[in-house]
């Protein structure tokens, strides 16, 4: 099995150790949907919004909220795709497809780290709710958010297992390399 992952860096910056943690925790969501079927990415298994597909279209939200709008001041109407935030946030179109939601946060990403690289830690932006946030909260918040939202894909991912005949191939999660802990 292909195994899509970073290296885990230990060492440097601050900065450089909060993209590479921001970075990991990008791909392991992406890894908690890659490989599914789209039935399986798109059903829902509990009474929320939430599906493994969903999970990334979320995080894609999130990108373009807290890096192009916040962080960018680029209006919501101009940035790359949707900025509804909440339970809007989740869903997915019936014909958007595994790598399509996987391109878009992909996208998301990138446009993350160019609007992001122009700004030092310690700069400010204010946040129409939360008042000021600097970069550095922005970073933390999005490894926070991804972090968890990448162990709700894996215990989605667990319960789709869980409940394969024998007659469907596994469809598990691709693995982690020998660098990485846990």
């Amino acid at each position: 099995m292909a195994t899509w992952s970073i290296p885990l860096i230990t060492t440097g910056t601050e900065r450089r150790l909060l993209e590479a943690t921001l970075d990991r925790n990008r791909t392991e969501l992406i890894n908690t949907v890659r490989g599914l079927s789209e039935e399986d990415a798109h059903a829902r298994r509990l009474e929320s919004m939430t599906t493994p597909i969903g999970l990334l279209k979320h995080a894609a939200v999130a990108e373009r909220i807290w890096f192009q709008h916040v962080l960018g001041d680029i209006p919501m109407t101009e940035c790359d795709g949707p900025t509804t935030a909440g339970d809007a946030s989740f869903i997915v179109g019936d014909r958007e497809t595994v790598a399509d939601v996987i391109a878009e946060f992909e996208r998301a990403s990138a446009r993350s780290r160019t609007i992001a690289s122009e700004f030092g830690l310690d700069d400010v932006r204010i946040h129409a709710h939360l008042g000021e946030v600097s970069l550095r909260f922005i970073y933390l918040l999005a490894i926070e958010d991804f972090a968890r939202h990448a162990g709700h894909g894996d215990i989605l991912r667990e319960q789709i297992t869980a409940a394969e005949s024998p007659a469907r191939p596994q469809t598990r999660r691709p693995t982690r390399d020998n660098r990485t802990p846990g």
